[in-house]
């Protein structure tokens, strides 16, 4: 193909990437090599579907005539009687330019050719199937072509690959009924599994043949495995039919003693085509639809805003009631609190401090202030620590300012102390220090005497 046919937007390689060359692509060759025959199916079926039903009618009263096999003009509008013969003209040159009748000069007759004696037995079967009450006729085509290609020896990993997908599209709409929950479509589905079913059985011994050929190749066994595996799937789905189906059952709302189930009510309503008919002569008056606007609606809202406001103000004052008594007992972890500053503060002022006796401690071990207590009151004395000497928090007001102020030092390390206790058994090895204000320096001490 050289650049100017690329570069046609009628072209084929217009229709695929620039990188990409048409003729590499194995399904393209396929269809190319079947050029006469799609080309057959152009010409029956190019146009609107007047012209295409013309032609098939021409098409099949010619071919169904098994008396001869050669018919002249005259027999043919004798036939086709009931036709224009300007139509009846315009078609058979169409069928006679794409092959699907021949002409012969000689006999001065015309012949309906092999190719539309395949097409049209094609299109036979796919419409008699298509005819049927079921909605799956289709994959009794589907199968009956793997059939006929299996009796001729001739079926293809493509036939096979149609009737997998046909199964797997079946599965997927099965499973999706059973998710819904609606006990109509459950049995629908129900009712299309079935025939399902009789198909899967029809072609359970067509895939034992494919499988048990030796001279099928590698995909075509392949293919047929697929299918018997999508089968045991559907076959399997039976199962699940039923406990959805005795799920339903057993959610099923009767009404009163009436013996009458909402789905008895559904199926009524469902036989019903007019439904807005059930309501003649059943209601008086017409309901009549009342339109309001928003700048009504602020009104009215107004309205009784201020009505209900007036309406609360002339009764005037009520009169005075005492004050229900209450006792508050304090919260515990407030009380706690107050308890852990009442200890540190005592040993904060430990012989009226900072006058220090020799013999008094000015340090102490953390766990020895911390204990004897519970886990929860240690560990809430604990995360109290760090407020000691913080001056944004000594700054405020309230039991942790008072615990920020007092004159103590927290001083933790990153080692651990084992305890004999009953409630911790080992804690961060840390001291509380006392620390005294600075001395006054000499010149302050001065210049207060100097003052005097």
């Amino acid at each position: 193909m050289d650049a100017q046919d690329a570069l046609h937007p009628d072209s084929l390689q217009a229709h695929f990437q620039p990188h990409v060359a048409v003729d590499e692509i194995e399904q393209v060759f396929h269809l190319k090599r079947a050029q006469p025959l799609l080309q057959v199916f152009t010409a029956l079926f190019h146009g609107g579907f007047d012209s295409v039903l013309v032609r098939l009618l021409v098409l099949r009263e010619l071919a169904t005539d098994t008396s001869s096999t050669a018919f002249s003009r005259a027999d043919i509008n004798t036939r086709l009687a009931y036709l224009l013969p300007e139509s009846l003209e315009t078609v058979l040159m169409r069928l006679r330019t794409n092959q699907l009748l021949a002409w012969d000069a000689q006999q001065g007759v015309y012949r309906v050719t092999p190719m539309a004696r395949n097409v049209l037995s094609a299109l036979d079967g796919l419409l008699g199937l298509g005819q049927q009450e079921d909605e799956d006729a289709g994959m009794g085509f589907l199968l009956s072509q793997v059939a006929g290609a299996q009796a001729v020896g001739g079926v293809t990993v493509e036939q096979l690959q149609h009737l997998l997908g046909r199964l797997t599209d079946l599965t997927e709409e099965f499973r999706d009924a059973i998710a819904s929950g609606s006990e109509f479509r459950l049995r629908e589905s129900q009712e299309k599994w079935h025939t399902a079913c009789d198909w899967v059985e029809k072609g359970s011994e067509i895939l034992r043949a494919i499988t048990s050929d030796e001279n099928a190749d590698a995909a075509t066994q392949r293919a047929a495995q697929a299918i018997g595996r999508a089968q045991s799937s559907l076959l399997n789905m039976q199962g699940m039919f039923s406990r959805a189906l005795n799920q339903i059952e057993r959610q099923r709302v009767h009404l009163g003693q009436s013996g009458l189930s909402t789905t008895d009510i559904k199926r009524w309503l469902l036989a019903h085509s007019d439904l807005a008919s059930l309501a003649e002569d059943a209601i008086e008056q017409p309901v009549k639809p009342l339109f309001i606007t928003p700048a009504e609606m602020i009104d009215v809202a107004e309205t009784e805003l201020l009505t209900e406001r007036v309406a609360s103000a002339v009764g005037g004052l009520p009169s005075g009631e005492n004050a229900p008594l209450t006792m508050d007992e304090g919260h515990p972890m407030q009380r706690e609190l107050d308890d852990w500053l009442t200890r540190l503060s005592d040993f904060a002022t430990l012989n009226n401090f900072p006058s220090i006796a020799d013999e008094s401690p000015r340090d102490i071990k953390v766990h020895e202030a911390l204990l004897p207590a519970s886990f929860a009151v240690a560990s809430y004395r604990a995360s109290m620590l760090p407020l000691l000497g913080d001056e944004g928090e000594a700054s405020l007001q309230g039991a942790t300012a008072d615990l920020a102020r007092l004159p103590l030092q927290f001083a933790p390390t990153d080692m651990m102390v084992q305890l004999d206790d009953m409630e911790v058994a080992a804690m961060s090895l840390a001291s509380l220090s006392l620390f005294a204000p600075p001395p006054p320096s000499p010149d302050s001490t001065e210049s207060g005497k100097e003052e005097n």
